[in-house]
């Protein structure tokens, strides 16, 4: 399935490549004298399209009609950097001094700028790049910092089945 541009995607590596080869096809027959308008009807696109082509082929060669990659800004942070920083987030805003167990686009962005050294121009490019990698910061359950799991779940297992026994 292709991701369209209103669900946050745009063309993955397969598509570009398929576009690619389109282009060097379309630049064959641009070679051969072929008009913009018949171009375009063999390969089904407009005119203008094809046009573009052949000012490419003519100022840039071939290699002006080369996928350049993946359209928009390059992620700041790498795809390792993302992993490290959900790991981050993951272990809660305590372990990086925050106490009252919220994070905040504003705490999130110092902890990248201290840890990674990226600033974020703002915060709505960080809340995009967030919702990207999949961090979601719904407010947490309410427990204590103090909280022992291992010593609740060795009560539930020793203690309350004597306490539920009872008449």
């Amino acid at each position: 399935m292709v991701t369209r541009y209103a669900q946050g995607g745009g063309l993955d590596a397969a598509a570009r490549a398929r576009r690619e080869q389109v282009r060097m096809a379309a630049a064959e027959f641009i070679a051969a004298g072929e008009s913009d308008e018949q171009v375009a009807r063999r390969f089904r696109v407009t005119k203008m399209s094809a046009n573009r082509w052949r000012h490419a082929l003519q100022t840039g060669g071939a290699d002006a009609l080369v996928s350049k990659g993946a359209a928009g800004h390059r992620p700041l942070l790498t795809a390792g950097q993302q992993r490290e920083l959900m790991a981050l987030i993951e272990a809660g805003p305590a372990a990086h001094g925050y106490l009252d167990q919220r994070w905040t686009l504003s705490r999130i962005a110092e902890l990248i700028r201290t840890r990674f050294g990226v600033r974020f121009r703002s915060s709505g490019a960080l809340h995009e790049m967030l919702t990207r990698i999949g961090a979601s910061w719904q407010v947490p359950a309410r427990r204590a910092v103090e909280r022992d799991e291992h010593a609740i779940a060795a009560w539930r297992k020793e203690t309350w089945p004597n306490i539920k026994a009872r008449p």
